[in-house]
């Protein structure tokens, strides 16, 4: 089976649905996911989004984000994500997302580990649901774009070093999809793990198509650990508890009930601690408490994680929670450069596939959604012929090797 569009998109997240509601409507899509529509890890995105807070937050936010990734970021990359930020989150709320406001109408903000300050908006406590459906059904108003549900990517289609569109399975049938542009939002490696807060078929296609094209990857060892998913025997996905508890004032105990970490601390360094403690306890988790956390902020603010806590034998208004760390976020991915562009032409890479260098070798808390959105935004503007805005970041006492490097 053939296909002719314009720009094929592989995956239905916030990067792929963003990408296409920053296409013309004059251009043919085709849209392709590997499971159903809401089988993103975009719908599982708890905490928020990071946004800048105002202009005197820049300088904060930047520190934070380098901080947290180690300063191995790419500052290029991390200026353009916190200058855009918040117009990408004017363009949320005219699509109907609804962030949490104090009563007189301004935006709520929250913390998070690793944040100097709050400027993290949210949803109660399912904002990555909130935004991804709010985008999905603007998507499935276009007339110009087509979904396949449950169709995976098995290859692409390559001319002269080009990519030309992918070739795709469903349901035992091969459909060759072709198209002058090609973007892959196709989501993070968290399926090729016992434990882990994703769905268990992203297994990072996107890689092993790369490796066997020559498109270039980059730092592949850069896997995030979240220090907090409740601890189950059963099989399958783990149940992710959100930063922002810790956020609010949520505390970690060992098992005589004592508390061993600032839990405020960037993530890999309270994983860190966690399985420390773990060790020398000789337990297989350690307690999260919600004591100080007052019930009505837990049930208006994390409204699903009470419940699905309750269901699981917990009420964390009146006892401890075990949590026990698992693989969370991938920070490395096929290499792109700002505008999203991957070392092949005309195949673009967004979100958590991609490698633009925003988080580092570890990423700050909620600057997952706003970074796919952002660099989703920017690949098709450049499909379209346009120019992205901000100029690369350069510290001025930096000399000129160090400016050319940068």
């Amino acid at each position: 089976m053939r296909i002719d569009a314009d720009v094929v998109i592989v995956g239905t997240g916030v990067a792929g649905l963003f990408s296409a509601l920053n296409l013309p409507r004059d251009k043919k899509i085709v849209m392709i996911t590997k499971a159903d529509l809401e089988s993103s890890d975009s719908f599982l995105a708890q905490g928020g989004i990071c946004v800048l807070h105002d202009k005197d937050d820049y300088d904060s936010y930047f520190e934070d984000t380098m901080k947290a990734g180690h300063y191995e970021n790419r500052k290029e990359s991390v200026d353009i994500m916190i200058r855009s930020s918040r117009q990408i989150i004017e363009e949320l709320v005219q699509y109907g997302v609804d962030f949490e406001r104090l009563e007189g109408g301004e935006f709520a903000y929250t913390r998070e580990g690793a944040h100097s300050k709050p400027r993290i908006l949210f949803h109660e406590d399912v904002t990555g649901k909130e935004i991804t459906s709010k985008l999905l059904a603007q998507v499935k108003k276009l007339d110009n774009v087509t979904i396949y549900e449950y169709t995976t990517m098995t290859d692409i289609l390559v001319e002269d070093g080009e990519c030309k569109g992918i070739i795709a399975e469903k349901a035992g049938d091969l459909i060759e999809i072709y198209a002058p542009d090609t973007i892959w939002a196709s989501g993070g490696i968290g399926g090729l793990y016992k434990h882990s807060t994703n769905f268990p078929h992203l297994t990072g296609d996107a890689l092993e198509i790369s490796k066997k094209h020559g498109i270039r990857l980059d730092h592949l060892d850069y896997v995030q650990i979240h220090p907090t998913t409740l601890y189950s025997k059963k099989p399958g996905r783990r149940f992710l508890i959100s930063e922002s508890v810790r956020g609010e004032g949520a505390v970690l105990y060992n098992k005589n009930m004592e508390r061993f970490v600032n839990e405020l601390l960037p993530r890999d360094v309270v994983t860190k601690a966690i399985h420390e403690q773990m060790q020398k306890d000789g337990t297989d988790y350690v307690w999260l408490s919600m004591e100080h956390i007052d019930k009505e902020t837990i049930l208006n603010h994390f409204p699903n994680i009470y419940q699905h806590c309750l269901e699981e034998g917990y009420d964390v208004t009146k006892e401890c929670i075990p949590v026990v760390p698992a693989q969370h976020y991938f920070m490395g991915g096929v290499w792109v450069d700002s505008d999203s562009r991957t070392s092949m032409p005309h195949l673009y890479a967004v979100g958590e596939t991609s490698c633009n260098g925003v988080h580092g070798a570890n990423r700050l808390a909620s600057n997952s959604l706003l970074e796919s959105l952002v660099f989703a935004q920017r690949a098709a503007t450049k499909i379209c012929g346009g120019e992205n805005p901000f100029t690369p970041y350069v510290e001025a006492e930096e000399s000129e090797d160090e400016k050319i490097r940068a």
